[in-house]
């Protein structure tokens, strides 16, 4: 399950695990005009942990999701 909600800078997407036994908490993914935030909560070091990838390295990451292992760089567009 996911839900996405509408902030005033951001776009926000939570997803849901709602897996087996072993569920993982919440992720959440902020979208911003210049860079995208994935934070999830970490039981054993009881905080949140953040990572922050530019919008290059999101395009990146949607693109390696759909190729096979190798090394790659993404044509910039004109």
């Amino acid at each position: 399950m996911f839900t996405i909600e509408h902030d005033f800078d951001a776009t926000v997407i939570t997803l849901v695990d709602e897996g087996g036994p072993a569920l993982e908490e919440d992720v959440i993914i902020l979208a911003f005009e210049d860079c995208v935030t994935v934070e999830q909560f970490d039981p054993r070091r009881d905080e949140v942990v953040k990572i922050t990838l530019s919008n290059a390295q999101l395009s990146e990451l949607a693109a390696a999701l759909n190729l096979p292992e190798g090394s790659y760089r993404l044509a910039k567009k004109a």
